[in-house]
């Protein structure tokens, strides 16, 4: 089995060309979303308000926005908060890999792949790449919020050109070429680097 990683700076659309992939029937393991859940864990949360206080708590939950706000700040923050989530999702990753080595190949997905050091685990990275402009434009509207809160996030984030030189291939979500011919090719291109392989 291939294990392809899928990855995108915010508001690059990787959410929308993940939905492709999947239509392909392409098994795909959403780290980002693996890594949410953990927030309702009680050991870690006990592990989050013991570096970050339980004024993050509301009503017994971890408050991402109150949390959002101090990592996407503060760079130690935001390494100390990755410290707890990124080993445990590493772990389900691969207790989900087990669940699915029959398949061709897999995809995980996530935001920080290339940051948390995640691709080091993956044969072929996927990067689907935007205009940082049009980027800031989606987020805005769709998180409505402010283009401060935005660049602050992307700061937590390596620039494009460097991933995508890192990247094996490139998906192009900037509004003008079309994205499904692109998936298609990709997927063809994965399945045929598993017969090349020896």
């Amino acid at each position: 089995m291939i294990k392809a990683g899928l990855t995108g700076n915010i508001g690059s659309g990787k959410s929308t060309v993940a939905r492709v992939f999947e239509i392909l029937g392409i098994k795909i393991f959403y780290a980002d979303e693996e890594g949410r859940k953990l927030y309702f864990q009680e050991a870690v949360k006990d592990e989050i308000t013991s570096l970050f206080g339980k004024e993050l708590l509301t009503h017994g939950q971890v408050d991402r926005k109150k949390l959002a706000n101090i990592v996407f700040s503060d760079r130690k923050a935001l390494d100390d908060l990755n410290s707890i989530i990124h080993p445990k999702v590493r772990r389900q990753y691969l207790d989900w890999l087990e669940k699915h080595k029959e398949q061709t190949y897999t995809l995980h997905e996530a935001a920080i792949m290339f940051e948390s050091g995640f691709h080091k685990m993956l044969d072929v990275i996927v990067f689907v790449s935007a205009p940082e402009e049009l980027r800031i434009q989606r987020i805005i509207k769709r998180d409505n919020t402010n283009i401060k809160s935005v660049k602050e996030r992307m700061r937590n984030q390596w620039p494009e050109d460097q991933k995508i030189r890192k990247s094996d291939f490139i998906i192009y979500n900037d509004d003008e070429k079309m994205i499904i011919p692109q998936i298609i090719r990709t997927d063809k291109s994965i399945r045929a680097t598993l017969v090349k392989a020896p």
